[in-house]
């Protein structure tokens, strides 16, 4: 295991505390009533919705929110939605991955080109990008969970690949095709996580120079705020004054 990550990888997502709640809840909705439509609606048999109800419930959404989506799915509601993945370079050559969950696929794209184009970027063609990262399953603890080497030695003995720890917590990595399996063990070990994903993660970190980190962090600001987007990837590597600018 390779132990803790020796660059910052930045991952925006939507839930940042300053949206609104409601706005929030809407996209995890629509990320369970996809996953229902595409398997079963029973989370523990359809493995996609059971990560997108443990994301859910990790901000807060109420139950009732997550039986309605899942019907929602099951009754095929969500037969317009398309899952759509923009690959795109930010300023300083940064590589950027767009995950978009949209039922107007050209809008969509319009918007994703019209943010890089405005920031400082340009999209690339599909798989221009994706090379640099790795597709991997993703598992969320609190510091309170336990300290680095409690979180490590629970991670090597649940199959993890790879654990990232800091002052906001931890972050354990697994291969795709493990990460119910690890989950499973983990839970065991740790109790339920705060959340559960399937990120791309950076090969390698990119650095880049205070003005592209500042025009860079418009760029993906901007396309957080698209309701389309479901989640933006870069594997940029800031600076500890880097990143402390833009908190």
């Amino acid at each position: 295991m390779a132990g803790h990550s020796k660059f910052k990888n930045i991952q925006f997502r939507k839930g940042k505390q300053d949206k609104l709640r409601s706005k929030l809840f809407s996209k995890l909705s629509r990320d369970i009533t996809l996953a229902a439509k595409q398997g079963l609606p029973d989370p523990t048999a359809n493995a996609k919705l059971r990560l997108a109800i443990v994301a859910a419930r990790s901000e807060s959404m109420p139950k009732d929110n997550i039986e309605r989506a899942i019907k929602k799915g099951a009754a095929g509601e969500a037969d317009n939605l398309e899952e759509i993945r923009y690959e795109g370079f930010g300023p300083g050559g940064v590589g950027v991955i767009v995950e978009v969950l949209t039922d107007n696929r050209n809008r969509a794209a319009a918007n994703v080109r019209t943010i890089f184009g405005k920031n400082g970027g340009n999209l690339g063609e599909s798989g221009s990008v994706s090379f640099m990262f790795d597709r991997v399953g993703q598992i969320a603890y609190p510091p309170a969970a336990g300290s680095d080497d409690a979180i490590m030695e629970a991670a090597i003995e649940a199959g993890a690949e790879d654990v990232e720890s800091g002052e906001d917590g931890h972050l354990i990595f697994t291969a795709f095709e493990d990460l119910g399996a690890v989950i499973e063990a983990l839970e065991k070990a740790l109790g339920t996580p705060k959340g559960t994903a399937i990120v791309w993660r950076p090969k390698s970190g990119n650095p880049v120079s205070n003005d592209d980190s500042a025009t860079l962090m418009k760029l993906l600001d901007a396309l957080d705020d698209d309701d389309d987007v479901s989640n933006v990837y870069t594997n940029v590597e800031l600076t500890d004054e880097q990143a402390g600018a833009e908190e």
